[in-house]
């Protein structure tokens, strides 16, 4: 028997050896939660029956307070224990078909005996409680697997770092508790599991890659000084999975002070939420709250103003147009994208400190109750250095004691008691439990309080939420009647085109952040302070305004920023990129991951010729076909040319066949074409949910997913015939995993012109 068979036996004892732990463990976590969810269960149907209520005296008061207290504690306590079995046994139950996947043997200095270190998505320990069996992939000590060949290694504890060396480094692919691959690895860590993992087809849900993270994706993972950590990586590197296992070490590193409510993802379309959501769970952690930029902004703008998604201007910069708007909309694209824009803002703010701030009338029942002209003059008779956020708080606050003397005078009037001639029984009783006066005899001057202060009671919430003061009145001022110190070349036509949208109470994509960024200059931010980490995914798309909106409302957070220059679809919008870091940053680290491992070889090879930065790609070395080039005539039925190709590639066993089309409105022509052909999925920014099987979508929805072939319905220099569409075309090509087939009706695009002939096949 060779060597290599002895230890794979040897090996899978062990796995055996493993799994029979867990076994017993969870078999004792079992009878532990039955016996315990009898208990809740019991201690909730004799909840009152064990509490002695007596309200005679207020010591009995406080008596009985104190009982059901304690009671409700006791069951609490229950409850909380019974939910932490249940994510032992979840994650028992994961371990049992994949107990871990590399180890390491390490000697520390100054010992004769070799630590076994098993590593795996969570720590298990023997039943004595003595060894682990098992250690966390978190844990400091399994940082050596990540950061070390075989030989001189250390790592840290709180004690201080531990030296050693490293033995062995070995590698597993373990399902269903038997071992399917086993390596011994050295300086290159993870390619041989990469080759099998990607060589094989993969599943639309991007899989844990904790056993393939190279030494670059650990920095990412384990990197905890930074307050701004970019990561800059070509298409296919693994920086959203490094992102997401960060989220997962940060989580468990910091249990005590760091859980998933303080952790924040923007993500880059609900698509791409969905693709990942299993990640984190797979990793041993909750999933954090993930958003999309458009989402978050909706929140703070408020339902009255329809917003633009990035979509949605997408498709209107592709439409190309040549009438005199389109070049007054692309000019306020971009000048309203630049931090020139943001300055001219703040510059607005401080005019608006002098007069020009517009409110709105506060009425009742048709009767105008303060006027808009009293609120501005009150406003205007504060103090100027206070800022305009804190007057607006002195405001409300004013309004709101002018309110209670109004509903005091209005309670005498004949409407109240027409009013509460309408209350039920319910409402008779409500106004008696919450009149103040409990000894009140008058029963008319108890229901009179209570119709007005229902009354007055919507209007106090509008006041508290500031609504008294009209916002998009007066950002529309910006640009209907201000004149700015400095302004770009076209400003009074942009101004009257975004002037034209605000009255239809309409706010393009590049409006919705300066809007919300004005509105919280006049109102005040009321943005969730807890977030202490937010990861913000596709970051080459995001304007410098935005950006700097960003970092403003989250002074205090940590970021994480992941993306690549090459695929800056929105690269028209802003020539200023956050994953390009400002030397002035502190506290920031830059890291570039450079190797491709989504895509065969060839694929990569083919596309690095049309990357738009040139950066420098490494293939993974994971062979494949090459690219297939069709030229098609119109007379051509594209139709069944897409038909036989996609069925090409479901003969091969691939489940996500990906249709990658320049825009939606040839996304829905292609729809069209194939939905008589066969089952099709349409894929538009309102999908929420990925499947498998043949998808058709847009390639700016297409940004962070990977497919196992994928099809350029047509690639010809119509289609693709402006440099700007140079990294759409390029994004289309790199979600391919396996395979890449481009038709062309005519003429191909400059792109596939710009690579050897030698990269590609041509169909005959």
């Amino acid at each position: 028997m060779s060597n290599e068979m002895e230890n794979r036996m040897e090996e899978q004892l062990r796995v055996d050896a493993v799994i029979d732990e867990i076994n017993i463990k969870e078999k004792k976590l079992s009878s532990q939660i039955t016996g315990l969810k009898e208990n809740v269960v019991e201690l909730r149907k004799n909840f009152w029956e064990d509490i002695t209520v007596n309200i005679d005296e207020p010591d009995d008061i406080i008596e009985t307070q104190e009982s059901i207290k304690q009671q409700a504690a006791l069951l609490s306590e229950k409850e909380r224990y019974h939910g932490k079995i249940g994510e032992e046994l979840k994650t028992l139950d994961k371990l049992k078909s994949s107990p871990y996947f590399g180890r390491i043997d390490f000697i520390e200095e100054s010992e004769l005996e070799r630590d076994q270190i098993y590593i795996g998505i969570s720590s298990l320990m023997d039943q004595g409680e003595e060894d682990f069996l098992i250690y966390d992939w978190r844990a400091p000590i399994s940082s050596l697997y990540y950061d070390f060949s075989p030989g001189k290694a250390h790592y840290e504890t709180i004690e201080g770092p531990i030296n050693g060396e490293i033995t062995l480094k070995r590698q597993f692919i373990i399902r269903q508790g038997k071992i399917q691959g086993m390596f011994d690895t050295g300086v290159t860590i993870g390619d041989h599991l990469l080759q099998q993992a990607l060589g094989n087809n993969a599943s639309t849900t991007m899989k844990s890659i904790v056993a393939t993270i190279q030494k670059e994706q650990n920095k990412i993972i384990r990197n905890e000084k930074s307050n701004l950590l970019i990561v800059q990586g070509v298409a296919g590197s693994g920086k959203t999975s490094a992102a997401l296992q960060r989220i997962a070490y940060l989580l468990y590193r910091y249990r005590g002070e760091l859980n998933a409510d303080n952790v924040v993802l923007f993500s880059p379309n609900p698509l791409f939420s969905s693709y990942i959501a299993n990640v984190l769970p797979e990793l041993g952690e909750s999933n954090v709250k993930q958003i999309t930029f458009l989402d978050f902004l909706k929140v703070g703008i408020g339902r009255k103003l329809a917003v633009e998604s990035p979509f949605e201007q997408m498709e209107y910069v592709l439409a190309e147009m040549k009438e005199n708007h389109y070049v007054t909309r692309m000019n306020s694209m971009d000048y309203k994208s630049s931090l020139n824009f943001k300055q001219m803002i703040d510059q607005f703010i401080s005019y608006l400190n002098d007069e020009a701030i517009q409110f709105r009338n506060i009425t009742f029942r048709g009767s105008m109750l303060i006027s808009k002209g009293k609120i501005s003059d009150y406003f205007y008779s504060l103090d100027k250095e206070i800022s305009i956020a804190n007057k607006m708080e002195l405001v409300s606050k004013w309004l709101l004691k002018e309110l209670r003397q109004i509903q005091r005078s209005e309670k005498d009037k004949d409407w109240v008691i027409e009013e509460a001639e309408l209350f039920n029984k319910e409402d008779y009783v409500k106004a008696y439990q919450q009149n103040e006066d409990q000894n009140a005899e008058d029963e008319e001057e108890i229901l009179r309080r209570e119709v007005v202060r229902r009354a007055f009671a919507t209007m106090k919430r509008r006041i508290k939420r500031m609504e008294f003061v009209h916002i998009l009145a007066t950002y529309k001022k910006l640009f209907a009647e201000w004149n700015p110190p400095v302004a770009p070349e076209g400003w009074e036509e942009i101004s009257e085109q975004t002037a034209t949208n605000l009255s239809r109470q309409f706010l393009t994509w590049e409006d919705a952040t300066p809007y919300l960024y004005f509105k919280e200059k006049l109102l005040g931010n009321v943005h969730d302070r807890s977030v202490r980490q937010l990861i913000i995914d596709e970051a080459q798309d995001y304007s410098a305004f935005q950006f700097a909106y960003i970092k403003e409302i989250f002074p205090y957070t940590r970021m994480t920023l992941l993306g690549d220059i090459n695929q800056a679809i929105y690269s028209h919008i802003s020539k200023d990129n956050p994953l390009v870091p400002d030397s002035g940053q502190g506290s920031m680290e830059r890291i570039t991951l450079t190797k491709s491992y989504r895509s065969t070889r060839q694929i990569v090879e083919f596309t690095k010729y049309f990357a738009p930065g040139g950066n420098l790609i490494e293939p993974f070395n994971r062979d494949g076909s090459k690219p297939l080039l069709t030229k098609i005539s119109e007379q051509v039925d594209l139709g069944e040319k897409l038909k036989i190709n996609i069925n090409e590639f479901k003969e091969k066993g691939y489940e996500t066949i990906a249709v990658i089309c320049k825009t939606l409105k040839e996304s829905e022509e292609i729809v069209n074409i194939l939905q008589d052909k066969m089952r099709v999925i349409q894929i538009t920014e309102e999908t929420y949910a990925f499947e498998k099987g043949v998808l058709v979508l847009p390639v700016y929805l297409a940004k962070g997913i990977e497919f196992d072939a994928v099809i350029i319905p047509d690639a010809s220099e119509e289609r693709y015939s402006q440099e700007s569409d140079r990294t759409l075309f390029y994004t289309a090509c790199t979600r391919a995993m396996h395979e890449l087939s481009i038709l062309s009706l005519n003429e191909p695009c400059r792109f596939i012109k710009a690579v050897p002939k030698d990269k590609y096949d041509v169909a005959k």
